[in-house]
């Protein structure tokens, strides 16, 4: 595991920017990092309002019109993970800038062209905005004190469900009322606005992870991840059964072994496989892909329902603004749910508030069921399923962080986005698939049915009870416990310690040097 690289001596009550920063920039960091997080849910969203117009306005087939939407998730899982190893080892704060400048590039190019290709690779260039969520998680860790952490990770975490509330309706104005390529032009004027925000308020974590960035392990893990979701995202249009399909989840697994093998070997990996299968982080991990599957579904099944004539007998007949406004309240409680979530974990730890946000997710799926025959009835599903994801999304970096060392935490939280990514790839296909092969065809269109969406909502209650098991096999953890960078007692430079005790001034200093000891050993 690479070690941790040292920093000047200080209180370990204190995050490692020292008083300065916590007086000074502490304020500043939470609020305009987790407007990065909102940065990139506005990025994810932005085209949803018109997504059933893209072959029109691309001038191309419904097949291949899909791709704007897939090379974004593609290169956005790709990018996480990698963005996270570079942070560790060369700045969280350098990559952040990277990151969130390579999005405003490609929301550039994507809002001066209609060329479909041209159009696909901006939206790729705006996916790599998905690598801001791990690496804000890991500035706020190396950033603020403990007693701060838990609602500031909490607030970043589930800043992708508050930017996605609040950017559907406003997209859906935008492209009602305007030309569609404002929506990117839009995108990359916020984008600007979150880089000089955090040049101002966000300063440089001075841990570093020692060794080099592995290359090939980037490009081993960017093949196997392009070939296993690839098919997942394209499976409902080549056939599940097909030769395409299958051979590239074949061909997946053959590249996903090989580089598993080689990482085991490097010294210096890009993802430290020994810690990845840790109890700990690998249930997390799991868990996380069951609640990307829930988060996704509800996303895709209350704005169609929404917007069905109600000629459907079932369709409510709203407007695309009206519909996005009632599922804007899904991002508005995730956001609320933060210091609850901080209160929460303090008292219960972070493996009973997911374990609770599951349960309400479970209980938000089984009353939707039977609550789809008004706007209202939808309004409630979106807040009673934005309360249990914003709690279960919230819970996820705390587990992790509890888990590595300090000088991992971007590559691992990296890791754990991506498996949230992988959730919602793995919803969005199923969920297709599913509403597609129940549609009544109406004047030659496809037109999804109320059994198709009840049958969505059962897929995602099942995923729920998965990942509610994979959070039953997790270690308990100490109620309120954060990882901090603690003071070597010699005097000289302070070192990241996972798990050090805090020294208050009533204690006996021996005593925490021999336990601190202990710990090393």
């Amino acid at each position: 595991m690479p070690e941790p690289q040292t920093t000047t001596a200080q209180d370990p009550t204190r995050g490692p920017f020292g008083d300065d920063a916590d007086v000074g920039t502490g304020a500043g960091i939470v609020p305009v990092l987790a407007f990065a997080g909102i940065v990139v849910a506005v990025m994810q969203t932005l085209l949803v309002p018109v997504i059933k117009d893209l072959p029109e306005l691309l001038n191309t087939s419904p097949g291949n019109a899909t791709w704007v939407m897939t090379s974004t998730l593609l290169a956005g899982a790709v990018a996480t993970p990698i963005m996270g190893r570079l942070g560790d080892l060369y700045g969280k704060r350098r990559m952040l800038l990277t990151s969130l400048a390579v999005m405003v590039v490609g929301s550039l190019i994507a809002a001066s062209t209609s060329e479909l290709l041209v159009m696909i690779a901006g939206r790729a260039l705006q996916g790599f905005a998905m690598g801001a969520i791990p690496l804000g998680i890991g500035l706020m860790r190396d950033a603020l004190p403990r007693e701060k952490l838990g609602s500031a990770m909490a607030l970043m975490s589930s800043s992708i469900g508050v930017g996605g509330g609040l950017a559907l309706p406003l997209a859906a104005l935008v492209a009602q009322n305007t030309d569609w390529h404002a929506l990117f032009y839009g995108a990359a004027a916020i984008g600007v606005v979150s880089i000089i925000l955090t040049l101002i308020f966000v300063p440089e974590s001075p841990l570093r992870a020692k060794g080099t960035f592995d290359v090939l392990g980037a490009l081993g893990l960017s093949a196997g991840l392009l070939l296993f979701l690839l098919p997942i995202t394209k499976g409902g249009d080549w056939g599940w059964a097909s030769g395409r399909t299958l051979g590239l989840f074949a061909a997946a697994a053959v590249v996903l072994v090989l580089w598993g093998v080689m990482e085991l070997r490097v010294q210096a990996p890009l993802v430290d496989l020994r810690t990845t299968v840790r109890r700990p982080v690998l249930f997390t991990n799991l868990a996380s892909i069951m609640v990307g599957v829930a988060f996704y579904a509800v996303s895709l099944v209350l704005p169609q329902l929404l917007q069905l004539p109600t000629s459907t007998g079932y369709g409510l007949g709203q407007s695309m603004v009206v519909a996005g406004l009632c599922v804007a309240p899904l991002g508005l409680t995730m956001m609320l749910t933060a210091p609850v979530y901080a209160r929460l974990s303090a008292k219960y730890g972070p493996r009973a508030t997911l374990m609770t946000g599951m349960l309400i997710i479970a209980i938000g799926y089984g009353a939707g069921l039977g609550l789809m025959s008004a706007a209202w009835q939808t309004v409630v599903i979106a807040v009673v399923l934005g309360a249990g994801i914003g709690l279960a999304y919230s819970s996820l970096p705390a587990l992790i962080i509890g888990a590595v060392d300090p000088s991992e935490t971007g590559a691992a939280n990296g890791l754990n986005t991506l498996m949230r990514s992988i959730g919602t790839s793995v919803s969005s296909a199923v969920i297709g698939m599913v509403l597609a092969n129940t549609a009544n065809q109406v004047n030659g269109v496809a037109v999804p049915t109320m059994h198709g969406f009840r049958v969505s909502f059962l897929i995602a209650a099942g995923a729920v009870a998965v990942g509610l098991l994979f959070a039953l096999l997790l270690p308990r953890q100490s109620k309120g416990r954060a990882p901090r960078v603690g003071r070597d007692e010699s005097g000289g430079s302070a070192v990241a310690e996972p798990h050090a005790p805090r020294v208050r001034p009533h204690e006996d200093r021996e005593s925490v040097v021999a336990e601190r000891q202990t710990l090393r050993g």
